[in-house]
């Protein structure tokens, strides 16, 4: 049985939440609480397995909230949100900076068509959740910029191939570790990178609003069409699998899912390793499944680079374990490297690399 603690201000809400988290057998609803200061009480007196937070409460907000749980009593934290704009969900995605491990829609209402898959969506996040190990509060991502210093081993000053795309795969838990990434990044970043993260329906908007200011590249959520521009991020959106061409454009489609998923790492890691081969890099990171591990290590096999991010550090080992052992690695390294690591292979196969 997991123990679960609501953390919500509206009464209406917080009846709906409990009728939804209450009627799973697995779940037990062990407390509520009304705003952000019960909230951190309630865990140190009844320590719930995983608990659902609310963003905007009086006393104490979510964010606050959730960072003092962090540094007191740390438990897995889900944001339930029911912003609707990208502003307002790009907020939201500040509750993961202060500990939070995820973000979901607040399910939609009983007669509403969509209230069924949302209302399962918060479920099994706060299933998933409930099983994760939490530590102390993460600290602050430094957004320096990193010399590219000497992380990839001397063997691999043999590339020649020169960079012109880097592909990013996530799912569970991969927001902050993207931003983590990104924003150790120089600002003069050389080349695009396109970014496939599994999220809930609505989202992605906010989370490239999120990123943009939170990291020194240009970020966007991709169109059809679109040229592939140097040191710009660019984000799959809703519903389409986001492919790149030949040519260096983007590519949208509503083909059938892939790994029950669309957007698919697949799809994208499979176009890069055809338009791209040993010009590009292929990152695989936290996330449930297997979704990108295959079509990394066809990357890999036609001469990409391919890194993935030590399981050690993952919320959720399984795309990134599915990835190792298919041997579709070049390099394992933790996300604080990854960004080092990038900036060492771009130094190295620049015309005027070493």
């Amino acid at each position: 049985m997991i123990n679960v603690l609501i953390v919500e201000d509206s009464p209406v809400i917080r009846e709906f939440l409990l009728h939804i988290l209450g009627s799973d057998p697995e779940l037990n609803v062990i407390g509520v609480a009304h705003n952000g200061e019960e909230a951190v009480e309630a865990v140190r007196a009844k320590r719930p397995d995983v608990v659902t937070m609310d963003i905007h409460m009086p006393k104490l907000n979510g964010f606050d909230a959730t960072r003092k749980i962090m540094e007191t009593n740390p438990v897995p934290i889900v944001i339930v949100s029911g912003s609707s704009t990208a502003e307002e969900l790009a907020t939201t995605f500040h509750a993961l900076e202060s500990g939070a491990l995820a973000v979901v829609r607040r399910p939609a209402g009983l007669a509403h068509p969509d209230h069924e898959a949302t209302a399962k969506e918060l479920v099994q996040t706060v299933k998933l959740m409930s099983e994760v190990r939490v530590v102390r509060r993460w600290a602050q991502t430094s957004r320096r910029p990193v010399a590219p210093g000497e992380i990839l081993p001397p063997a691999q000053k043999k590339r020649q191939a020169a960079i012109r795309l880097v592909a990013i795969g996530a799912s569970t838990g991969g927001p902050m570790v993207i931003q983590t990434i990104l924003s150790m990044l120089p600002k003069q970043f050389p080349v695009p990178l396109v970014i496939v993260q599994h999220m809930a329906q609505g989202f992605v908007h906010g989370f490239a609003e999120w990123l943009q200011h939170s990291t020194p590249l240009p970020v966007s959520v991709a169109s059809n069409g679109e040229m592939l521009l140097p040191g710009h991020v660019y984000i799959a959106p809703d519903e389409y699998h986001t492919l790149v061409s030949k040519d260096g454009r983007i590519i949208l489609r509503k083909d059938e899912p892939e790994n029950g998923l669309r957007p698919a790492v697949s799809a994208l890691f499979r176009s890069v390793a055809a338009a791209y081969g040993s010009n590009a890099v292929g990152i695989l990171l936290t996330g449930m499944g297997k979704d990108g591990a295959e079509e990394l290590l066809e990357m890999k096999e036609g001469g990409a680079t391919t890194l993935v991010q030590k399981l050690e550090t993952c919320i959720v080992a399984g795309m990134p374990g599915e990835a190792l052992k298919r041997g579709a690695a070049t390099f394992v390294f933790s996300p604080e490297k990854m960004a080092q690591a990038l900036a060492s292979l771009i130094e190295r196969t620049s015309p005027n690399g070493g």
